[in-house]
């Protein structure tokens, strides 16, 4: 079945238009719940928006929902580090 949540997609039109995207939720009337790497929370988007491809993933496993979309973790830096930027830049 095509529409079922883990389905890995394409987004063919809007701001997201040629990004994956991993079906999270199928609604009434044609919807889905879908998340993109460039928007990472969920988002409404209508099935005929979408490319269905014939992978899919396991929604509980966020490792691997992030590893097919591309997403990076995003390093925190030292709270120590920050502070000293703040101190030098005043200089």
């Amino acid at each position: 079945m095509l529409l079922e949540p883990g389905r890995l997609c394409i987004k063919k039109f809007g701001r997201d238009a040629g990004s994956r995207a991993v079906v999270t939720k199928v609604l009434e009337n044609g919807f889905v719940n879908v998340m993109t790497a460039v928007r990472p929370k969920d988002r409404r988007c209508n099935t005929s928006h979408l490319e269905f491809l014939n992978e899919t993933v396991d929604l509980k496993d966020q490792e691997q929902v992030k590893k097919v979309l591309g997403i990076k973790e995003k390093k925190e830096r030292p709270a120590q580090s920050k502070q000293a930027d703040k101190k030098q830049a005043k200089k």
